[in-house]
């Protein structure tokens, strides 16, 4: 696992390589729907997920199911690309299925893949080291935006490479959290989008208390809302959202 970190001096940002655009939709499923004809829901979802499995060509597509876990939102669909414009359709053929038009946009974050500066010597082939993102398919994702203070960026940026290595050699304890950090600065509202897949909660929660006390803990200047997700299938993350266990 490595930390959250941001442009720093030297060459210009512009890479070479492709960089993957990264986006959350977190969704809320409206009671209404719920209250329509079996025969009507069983058509939509099946629409719906037909869609979800076979997205636009160049994306990559997951579905998370948050019933019961987090209020206003239920399902989350993950899509990364190297383009906008296929995520832009996602969406839009999304929300024009009949079942779309009873789903509700409750959060949504967006944000880019680059390399970390940061990484200096702990560049392994991690998440870190390359402009791509690729899900680990593991069953807990773990999703909140993230901002620092102004005051991080007005340090030197060996000081901030310096404190950022506390981050990572907390995070080398715990190998079975895996994290995939969108980088949102001019093309969203917060600066970092972050997701940690792990197989284990209980992993995750110990990882993010270990930090707490850490010296770049004290440059956060918001880490919230936090959603926890299950990892489903489409038609699974809709049921569950529908009121079928």
């Amino acid at each position: 696992m490595t930390p959250p970190d941001a442009a720093t001096a030297g060459d210009s940002p512009a890479e070479s390589e492709p960089r993957d655009f990264v986006k959350y939709t977190f969704l809320g499923l409206r009671p209404e729907w719920r209250r329509l004809p079996a025969a009507v829901r069983e058509d939509g979802k099946r629409r719906l997920v037909a869609l979800l499995e076979s997205p636009p060509e160049g994306l990559l597509v997951r579905t998370y199911a948050l019933t019961g876990l987090k209020a206003r939102a239920e399902i989350l669909v993950w899509a990364i690309g190297e383009r906008l414009e296929p995520i832009q359709e996602l969406h839009a053929r999304l929300f024009g299925t009949p079942l779309g038009g009873y789903l509700e946009t409750a959060y949504s974050y967006l944000g880019m893949a680059r390399r970390s500066e940061y990484l200096g010597e702990h560049a392994h082939g991690g998440e870190g080291s390359s402009g791509r993102r690729r899900p680990f398919d593991a069953p807990y994702l773990f999703v909140y935006p993230f901002v620092k203070k102004r005051e991080w960026y007005g340090l030197p940026f060996e000081e901030r490479r310096r404190i950022m290595g506390e981050h990572f050699r907390i995070g080398h304890r715990y190998p079975g959290v895996q994290i995939h950090t969108g980088y949102s600065f001019g093309i969203d509202d917060m600066e970092f989008i972050l997701a940690f897949e792990t197989d284990s909660p209980a992993a995750f929660l110990d990882l993010v208390n270990d930090l707490r006390p850490t010296e770049a803990s004290r440059y956060t200047a918001l880490e919230t809302p936090i959603f926890t997700c299950v990892r489903a299938s489409a038609r699974r993350a809709v049921d569950l959202a529908e009121g079928l266990p």
